[in-house]
């Protein structure tokens, strides 16, 4: 009945609103009672709980981890770092503003993507419009004493024809978005996924950059609060939210224990680029790393959009490039099939 985790856009909700009084020093369960009675749904019997636990004496750290994954790791995370430190209500409106963040992001997304998207299905429908024309064309020449013809030679004629090419692509839809979700539910998985998405020349950019973005925000905000470096990284990697990079947390926290310099623990991944590293590096060297990265998040989420609308301008030219070149293949296997029937027709009348 109720959704498993949190949305982003609950959580940045909930994020500032519980900054701004705590800000003003209202007492924490009073804030928490005051937000479920504003809530519904899971939030507000999540919340509820939450504050039972508190009255009971249970921390705040523990209450909301027992309610993982429904609240998010980095949230949890920065969560412990804040009730350490004290700035509770600081690092909540980071949290917010992450969260509006990716919100923004994905709307992008959505945003860049409705119009391959519409344009690969008008294609899908030209084409089985095509397909049921073929099955008309042969019909025509079988009623004229002809032997039926498969002009397209992919054995799709007709009505049959245009429904078997319409329900391939739901089938192969389907199986993708099961074997995605089959994949995602191990990191090993994911993994192996992304970190073959990110071997495609314009979606592996795209997906990259928004990564190191996360990361560069993630790492900056973990640090800021004085988590330490492992326990930052950690987070910060998750906060990716790309299996490739959460996977290659324990190689790089290694790689920072053993006395590497962070920007050669990131080399080691082989996931940065090298002006990433490079900026790092300089970073380190004037200790200013996480003010740095703060600032290379906003330009990375930038290139990361501008990476995302060419990758719609892509799709939309790959997709119609394809339909052109099916209309192509068809004018010519209609004009070969009505130039061999002249040909016969005049060998006949010979």
């Amino acid at each position: 009945m109720f959704s498993n985790r949190i949305s982003s856009r609950q959580l940045a909700l909930f994020c500032r609103s519980v900054a701004t009084p705590l800000h003003a020093g209202v007492d924490i369960i009073k804030t928490l009672t005051r937000e479920a009675s504003k809530s519904n749904g899971r939030l507000r019997v999540v919340l509820e709980d939450i504050v039972d636990q508190l009255k009971q004496g249970e921390g705040l750290v523990e209450a909301f981890r027992a309610h993982q994954p429904y609240f998010p790791d980095l949230f949890c995370d920065m969560l412990n770092v804040a009730d350490e430190t004290g700035n509770l209500p600081e690092v909540l409106r980071e949290l917010a503003e992450h969260y509006e963040s990716n919100i923004r992001l994905w709307n992008t997304f959505l945003s860049q993507i409705t119009l391959p998207a519409i344009q690969l299905g008008a294609a899908i429908l030209i084409v089985a419009g095509l397909i049921y024309l073929m099955g008309w064309i042969s019909d025509m020449v079988s009623a004229q004493g002809g032997e039926p013809v498969d002009l397209l030679g992919w054995g799709l004629q007709g009505t049959a024809g245009a429904l078997t090419w319409l329900g391939g692509w739901v089938l192969g839809a389907v199986s993708l978005y099961i074997a995605y979700k089959l994949a995602a539910t191990s990191l090993s998985g994911l993994k192996l996924v992304h970190r073959a998405l990110l071997g495609f020349p314009v979606i592996g950019t795209c997906m990259r950059k928004f990564a190191i973005s996360r990361f560069s925000w993630a790492f900056y905000l973990t640090q800021g609060a004085g988590m330490p470096i492992d326990r930052s990284l950690d987070a910060s990697l998750r906060a990716t939210s790309n299996g490739a990079f959460i996977a290659a947390a324990p190689d790089i926290i290694y790689e920072v224990n053993s006395g590497a310099t962070l920007h050669e623990a990131l080399d080691v991944s082989q996931l940065f680029p090298r002006e990433f590293i490079d900026i790092v590096d300089v970073g380190e060297t004037s200790g200013t790393v996480p003010e740095t990265l703060d600032r290379l998040s906003e330009q990375f989420e930038d290139e990361a959009r501008r990476s995302l609308s060419a990758l719609s301008m892509a799709a939309g030219w790959v997709i119609w490039a394809g339909v052109a070149a099916f209309i192509i293949y068809i004018i010519f296997k209609l004009a070969f099939f009505y130039l061999g029937m002249i040909n016969d027709a005049l060998n006949m009348s010979m």
